[in-house]
């Protein structure tokens, strides 16, 4: 008989509690690809769009969720090298990962710092990869520079943050609630501001000098992609990340032409494409992380049967940091 093993399984598109505990067939790597015994996996509101089929790509059921983990390797597929069985690796591998196992190309594994734990590991790829194109790479921040970081207690913005202050620049952080606000001072941010405060607009063109923000890392979308506008200095940049609002956002292109701003969309699984901006992102990145300037903010823990409680946690904003599943408890 075949090894068999828990995973979530996904058989129609819609809400969280589409997901199911199964037992499946364990899988086992073919030429190139290595075989990870899951530690703990990040959840990311993509993963949640994805569940309910509304991903920038389809979702093709059945399937596992869960596209950011950390582990460990357990076997090696034929012609693997440069990897250890027993070695502590991060991956970014689509889908698969709510599961004790999972199995990943060999070339998308991202080498892990000794002194960060398997769910620090875990919240790592996604969050601080995205940040740093969007300060860096695409969003062409300079120290010394203002930037705008929307729901900022959450893993994005918490890594958005610690980066931004690691290259010298200013912080203005929105969230929810004040608990969320304090989280984001704690991490550097120099000013905050709650997302639903009447005055939000001019306090945050205020707390910038008047003029508005040169960068802005917009993920709400919808009615709010309007106040990312509003909020844009002269010349600036808004880089859009996501659609947590997952309404239709509108954009007058005179709006632009008025004050030469620049709007980027940043979508990670097409910039990992660029192999040049991966590595310095990655040359970079590991520096912070392995000084401790940079430490991925683990958020609250689920067991791999509460897999649907946390993906509605996170839809519902209940959360802080990043959400990780561990299919090991």
């Amino acid at each position: 008989m075949s090894e068999s093993m828990k995973a979530i399984r996904v058989e129609r598109l819609g809400p969280p509690d589409v997901m199911e505990l199964q037992d499946v067939p364990a899988p086992t790597p073919g030429p190139g690809e290595v075989r990870i015994e899951v530690e703990a996996v990040g959840i990311n509101f993509a993963d949640v769009l994805s569940v309910a089929g509304e991903y920038l790509t389809r979702t093709r059921v059945p399937y596992t969720p869960g596209m950011e983990f950390a582990g460990i390797v357990e076997s090696l597929g034929e012609g693997v090298t440069g990897v250890q069985v027993g070695q502590r690796v991060a991956a970014l591998g689509g889908s698969g990962a709510l599961a004790r196992y999972s199995v990943v190309n060999a070339a998308g594994l991202i080498p892990v710092p000794e002194n960060l734990s398997g769910a620090q590991a875990a919240a790592f790829p996604v969050s601080y990869f995205t940040a740093y194109h969007g300060l860096k790479t695409l969003g062409r921040g300079v120290e010394g520079e203002w930037v705008l970081v929307q729901a900022a207690a959450g893993a994005l913005g918490t890594a958005s943050i610690q980066l931004a202050k690691a290259m010298g620049m200013h912080v203005i952080a929105l969230a929810s609630t004040d608990e969320k606000l304090a989280l984001a001072r704690d991490l550097g941010a120099d000013v905050t501001i709650l997302q639903d405060d009447p005055d939000r607009v001019q306090k945050v063109r205020d707390a910038a000098g008047g003029k508005g923000v040169p960068l802005i890392l917009e993920v709400v979308g919808g009615k709010r992609f309007q106040e990312s506008l509003d909020m844009a200095a002269p010349q600036g940049r808004i880089i859009v990340i996501g659609n947590a609002s997952r309404e239709q956002a509108n954009l007058r292109p005179v709006e632009l032409m008025k004050r030469n701003l620049t709007v980027t969309g940043l979508w990670l699984t097409s910039l990992m494409n660029d192999r040049a901006a991966t590595m310095q992102a990655a040359q970079a990145l590991a520096g912070l992380v392995g000084s401790g300037q940079v430490t991925p903010q683990v958020g609250p823990t689920y067991a791999l049967a509460d897999s649907a409680r946390a993906f509605q946690d996170l839809l519902d904003r209940k959360t802080t940091g990043k959400v990780i599943i561990e299919p090991a408890r």
